[in-house]
């Protein structure tokens, strides 16, 4: 490469895209067993979709088709439909379990409210996040809520959910961040030394997946939500239920007796006042737009327009 004067060569920084130590395979049995009982225990899944849907009422858009990805039960499909009148909803989800539990309490509602079934504007796929059965360009809205962080390379996906956005679709999602669940970390690791729990990517981190992805006017940001539980008992019921530990390293000896008391003695130990257990969960929200060829820095001209302006000179 030639220099001007007074310049010098620079070796361009390589950023290696930070990866979760999480298999794909163990997500999806976790959840498969969790299914039934999911709605049970998802109080902050929903809350958490609650606040994305917030932001959406400040975005102007009318999506034809939207893809919630890693929609588990279907928790967000009723309020998305209800926003986008018209629209046509497609879940995706790695878990069978949790597909099917969320299409028969899909079939339950409309008998209940009609007497008889008839086709929704809604489909159920069962497939991997990082390979959607979507065609090019046909989705005018990506939303995820909490799925990102069972990824083991989520930047591999963002590639992805932009193929399959039309121009100027818009991506939405949220995500656990490094400060989830924090407290139980530090009794945990004191009372089960060999504890190895799951790692949460920073959102400044997914910004920059944004980024490299080729998104246009990526906004990342982050707030913290602390929940109380009665007893260390009722804690670990209720985090047990978001997801388990799917580190292809996890340790794989069981917890002795005297480890179990140990945790739940440090997680009494941490009643507050109120005599009730805080837990802290980080959550990180994202969006951002798929650009035209000329937001990328591209202009697309066709080649009779460049012969009529050659002609023309």
């Amino acid at each position: 490469m030639a220099l001007g004067p007074g310049t010098s060569e620079l070796t361009p920084t390589i950023v290696t895209p930070p990866r979760l130590p999480a298999r794909s395979a163990t997500v999806r049995k976790q959840f498969d067993r969790r299914a039934a009982a999911f709605a049970l225990h998802d109080f902050l899944v929903r809350e958490i979709g609650r606040r994305m849907q917030e932001r959406l009422e400040v975005i102007r858009l009318a999506p034809r088709r939207i893809l919630d990805i890693g929609c588990g039960v279907g928790g967000e499909r009723t309020a998305l439909l209800q926003r986008y009148a018209g629209a046509e909803w497609i879940g995706i989800d790695h878990s069978l379990a949790m597909l099917r539990q969320g299409a028969l309490d899909d079939r339950s509602a409309l008998t209940r409210l009609t007497g008889l079934w008839r086709r929704p504007r809604a489909h159920w796929i069962a497939a991997d996040a990082g390979a959607l059965p979507v065609a090019d360009g046909c989705i005018d809205l990506a939303f995820s809520n909490l799925m990102l962080h069972w990824h083991p390379a989520p930047h591999t996906l963002f590639p992805e959910w932009k193929r399959v956005l039309s121009t100027n679709g818009l991506l939405m999602f949220s995500c656990f961040g490094p400060d989830t669940i924090k407290e139980l970390r530090e009794v945990f690791t004191r009372a089960v030394p060999h504890a190895t729990p799951m790692p949460y990517i920073d959102m400044h981190d997914f910004g920059d997946m944004l980024v490299a992805a080729g998104f246009a006017t990526p906004v990342m940001d982050a707030e913290r939500i602390r929940l109380t539980y009665a007893s260390p008992r009722q804690l670990l019921r209720e985090v047990a239920a978001l997801g388990g530990n799917p580190r292809a390293d996890r340790a794989t000896a069981l917890v002795s007796t005297r480890q179990a008391r140990e945790l739940l003695a440090g997680l009494a130990a941490r009643r507050g006042d109120d005599g009730r257990i805080e837990l802290t969960f980080e959550i990180a929200y994202g969006h951002a737009w798929k650009p035209t060829a000329t937001e990328r820095g591209l202009t697309r001209i066709p080649v009779d327009t460049l012969r009529a302006r050659l002609r023309s000179r």
